[in-house]
């Protein structure tokens, strides 16, 4: 620190749980000199400039330091991948989930399908990886955007937790992945970056993923239902919704009338697209709600507002829509709003417009108001 202060005209110190934060103010006559550069390279943490023609300077750095739970983060992976290969097998059809009636009969199918899986049915389940490894690549992705985006500010935060879930109660085999921040966010410009990252980098893998499904999947005459794509599970067709874009994909890449048999890649690129609208709802600590509040600060509760009236609407016809907008309220506890940052007035700098502009173009393109027909 005894190195920089020379380029600062002022300078203040913030504790942030594990992290000091220095906000600083460089002198013109330092700003983009080779002394500064070289004292910033052996400065022990991250730093960047909030808006370098105005000197403004933050850095980070840790003051203690925090391991993660690397056997806690291998297991949950692995039964993640357990569960969506089993949930690709049962939709090539090659593998027969255990079924028990019953509440308590969904816990015994469950406990069966992870028993039979260890002991016999492994080489079955790896049947499935056109569905259970594209989908893991997806989440994966997205949490790394986010994981390496708050690891470039200095965040403390955790490597991604998976969160399984047997195929006998999902057809996709995982509820998803979250990382767990442990050091305040400093600006809302660290909330927008590292909310945005995720639903964007999980975007590109998803849309590759989605294309290569499309050019695997056919067209075949169905007489139930009415939606243009479905899957099978277990010989029950289950009805799929359209975004915007999977429309698009679909008429253009398996042209014809009839309904589309979403091939396994297709239906992990499909749930990618759908994992990322859902995200990006404006509401709450949803990843929506990160980059609307980046940008909006204040004004974030009554874009959230508005989206929490949209979606009791489309619950009309859809009610998950219900269940998304309780989740919502409960991740942000018991609120729609986003809560502050430490320094919730420190402008955005233009250049994240770009960013934010980009998460409401995937939005508009990936929201489907009607996920299951």
């Amino acid at each position: 620190m005894e190195e920089l202060t020379p380029h600062f005209t002022a300078w203040r110190l913030m504790p942030a749980g594990s992290r000091e934060i220095i906000d600083a103010i460089v002198a013109p006559a330092s700003r983009g000199s080779a002394s500064l550069s070289e004292a910033l390279k052996r400065w022990p943490g991250k730093w960047y400039w909030l808006d370098q023609s105005r000197g403004h300077l933050v850095l980070v750095r840790p003051v203690s330091t925090t391991h993660p739970r690397w056997l806690v983060h291998g297991v949950l992976i692995a039964l993640t991948i357990l569960c969506t290969l089993g949930a690709g097998a049962i939709l090539a059809g090659s593998y027969e989930p255990p079924g028990r009636p019953g509440f308590w009969g969904t816990f015994i199918a469950a406990w069966e399908f992870f028993v039979q899986a260890v002991q016999r049915d492994w080489l079955v389940l790896l049947q499935g990886w056109s569905f259970g490894l594209p989908l893991l690549a997806i989440l994966l992705i997205h949490e790394l955007g986010h994981y390496l985006t708050a690891r470039r500010y200095g965040i403390d935060t955790t490597p991604p937790f998976f969160i399984p879930i047997p195929p006998t109660i999902s057809p996709i085999g995982s509820l998803g992945a979250f990382i767990r921040v442990r050091s305040p966010l400093v600006d809302r410009r660290q909330l927008l970056d590292v909310g945005a990252a995720g639903p964007l980098a999980g975007f590109v893998v998803a849309l590759a993923v989605l294309i290569w499904g499309y050019t695997t999947s056919e067209r075949i005459p169905i007489v139930l239902g009415s939606a243009p794509s479905y899957v099978t599970l277990s010989g029950t067709p289950l009805f799929l919704g359209e975004s915007l874009l999977t429309r698009f994909l679909r008429d253009w890449l398996v042209p014809g009338t009839e309904a589309v048999h979403l091939s396994l890649p297709a239906f992990a690129g499909w749930v990618g697209m759908f994992v990322t609208g859902l995200n990006l709802i404006p509401l709450s600590q949803l990843d929506g709600g990160h980059v609307t509040y980046g940008m909006l600060g204040r004004q974030q509760p009554r874009v959230a507002l508005l989206a929490v009236v949209g979606l009791l609407w489309l619950a009309q016809r859809t009610p998950m829509w219900y269940v998304w907008v309780i989740f919502a309220f409960l991740v942000g506890g018991g609120r729609i709003g986003h809560p502050a940052v430490m320094v919730p007035k420190r402008r955005v700098p233009r250049s994240r417009w770009l960013v934010a502009l980009a998460c409401v173009a995937v939005f508009v393109l990936t929201f489907m108001p009607v996920p299951f027909e």
